[in-house]
């Protein structure tokens, strides 16, 4: 697959992963989206991303507006939508299993209902698939290395995100599993024990090459591997150093965004341009572009990342 033919989308993470404070990195971390405040500047967002040279983004509707609001809001813009993530909690992290067919379990699974409806909304067919980022589990401390493995935990994620599966199928929603650093699928075991236990008629793969090069995988060779499942990528780079510290060393997963662990396209050591080259030809997916925290202002981020895309694409 040739870089060039790729579509190419970029999240607005840089704007909503942020310190408190960019100067003090013991300030707290805040995640943008969660503010009720944030719709009102989410439009200057968009724009910055339009002005910067991107024609999509990736589905994002804040919990505080409606579909048709958010609509507007990528109109106005003049953007294209990539297709969004939905992330399901594990039942027993959160006061225990659920009896199936059960009024909780089957409330377990709005948050995936409401993203099928967002994703049908906008023409989406594709969904990213995930296990939840839950920052009180111990997988959020001690990052990249598979933590506390449990088979019969494995077991229980891999049936909770089964179902998730056919609640999107039903609504015409393929999804890809999405492997995500400090989360019960964060290792190559994890994510080829949900692949192998859920048909591929139903679940795709949808990887993020910088979770999976974190966690020590080589991202080329799993693209490579599941070719004929993949659906869609996140793609970032990275400190590889500090990401080999994080495994070896043990600091946590917030610990090393604060240090400078996600790095724009081009400022960090992973080959992103070969390891796209993995992708069939017949890939016709989007690539998401996600830089976790910038290491600079996010508009100038956003800037400079648009650069690189020309420059690999020309």
């Amino acid at each position: 697959m040739q870089i060039k033919d790729l579509k190419f989308a970029l999240n607005a993470i840089q704007w909503i992963n942020v310190k408190e404070d960019p100067n003090d990195l013991d300030s707290a971390s805040l995640w943008r989206f969660a503010d009720p405040a944030f719709v009102a500047e989410y439009p200057d967002v968009l724009a910055q991303i339009r002005d910067a040279g991107f024609t999509a983004t990736m589905m994002e509707v804040l919990d505080t507006q409606t579909l048709q609001n958010y609509a507007r809001m990528i109109e106005e813009a003049g953007l294209q939508l990539a297709p969004g993530y939905v992330q399901v909690p594990l039942p027993s992290d959160h006061g225990g299993r659920l009896e199936k067919g059960s009024f909780e379990r089957i409330h377990w699974f709005d948050q995936v209902r409401r993203r099928a409806e967002e994703s049908n909304y906008f023409g989406l067919s594709t969904v990213f698939l995930a296990a939840e980022v839950n920052q009180q589990a111990i997988r959020w401390q001690k990052p990249a290395i598979g933590y506390d493995f449990s088979q019969d935990r494995l077991d229980e994620i891999t049936e909770i995100l089964d179902e998730a599966v056919d609640v999107l199928n039903a609504e015409g929603v393929r999804p890809g599993l999405h492997n995500h650093v400090g989360t019960w699928i964060e290792t190559e075991q994890e994510y080829e024990h949900v692949l192998g236990n859920i048909d591929e008629t139903r679940l795709g793969a949808s990887f993020d090459i910088g979770h999976l090069e974190w966690a020590g995988i080589d991202a080329k060779q799993a693209i490579a591997k599941w070719a004929d499942r993949v659906l869609d990528l996140h793609v970032k780079d990275l400190d590889v150093d500090l990401a080999r510290r994080t495994r070896e060393e043990g600091l946590s997963y917030e610990r090393a965004t604060d240090l400078g662990l996600y790095r724009e396209p081009g400022l960090g050591q992973l080959d992103i341009v070969d390891t796209l080259s993995a992708l069939p030809d017949t890939f016709d997916g989007w690539i998401i572009i996600e830089v976790d925290r910038a290491s600079m202002d996010p508009n100038e981020s956003a800037k400079h990342t648009a650069r690189w895309l020309a420059d690999v694409t020309a």
